[in-house]
C-alpha cells in the first residue's frame, strides 16, 4: 500500500494483533481484527488521544486527529512533499459516480432508522454527518478528476 498510493510515511501491519492491536486495546476477538481506532501517541509512547470507532464505516474527522496531534506542540518533521503517485482502484471498487447515490441512499436510511427508532438518533445524526463529509470529498475528487469543473 505504501509503494501503490505512494505514501511518504510506514504502515503499521498487524495480523494477529499482538504487536499493537491487542496492548492497545482496540482488537476484536470475535471478528478477530482491529476495531476502527486511531491512536496518538507521543514520541515517549504515552497515549496523548484515543478515537475509537463503532464499526467500520464510521470514522472521526480528520481535523479532530490533526488537532490531537498538534496539541502535542511538537516541532514540524523536515520532510520533502510527498510525491503524488498514481493509485488504481481494486476490481471491486464503487466508481466516483456511483458513490453519490451511494452516500445518499446510506444518508436516508440513517433518517428513516432513526425515524423508526429513535434511541438511535444521536447515533444516526453521527453518521449523517460523516457521509455528508464523505459526499464532499467524493464531490471534491470528481472535480479534480475532471479537471476543475464543478
Amino acid at each position: 500500500m505504501v509503494e501503490k498510493l505512494d505514501l511518504p510515511f510506514p504502515l503499521l501491519s498487524d495480523p494477529d494483533g499482538e504487536g499493537a492491536i491487542k496492548p492497545y486495546g482496540v482488537w476484536s476477538e470475535k471478528r478477530r481484527i482491529a476495531r476502527p481506532a486511531v491512536v496518538v501517541i507521543t514520541p515517549d509512547g504515552l497515549e496523548a488521544a484515543r478515537m475509537e470507532s463503532s464499526d467500520f464505516a464510521d470514522r472521526p474527522p480528520e481535523e479532530e486527529i490533526v488537532d490531537a496531534v498538534r496539541r502535542l506542540g511538537l516541532p514540524p518533521t523536515a520532510q520533502p512533499p510527498p510525491v503524488r503517485g498514481r493509485s488504481e482502484p481494486g476490481p471491486r471498487a464503487m466508481s466516483l459516480a456511483a458513490l453519490g447515490p451511494y452516500y445518499r441512499g446510506a444518508k436516508f436510511a440513517a433518517e428513516a432508522l432513526a425515524l423508526r427508532v429513535p434511541e438511535v438518533r444521536e447515533q444516526a445524526d453521527r453518521l449523517i454527518e460523516e457521509v455528508e463529509r464523505y459526499g464532499e470529498a467524493t464531490r471534491e475528487l470528481r472535480r479534480r478528476a475532471d479537471g476543475g469543473a464543478a
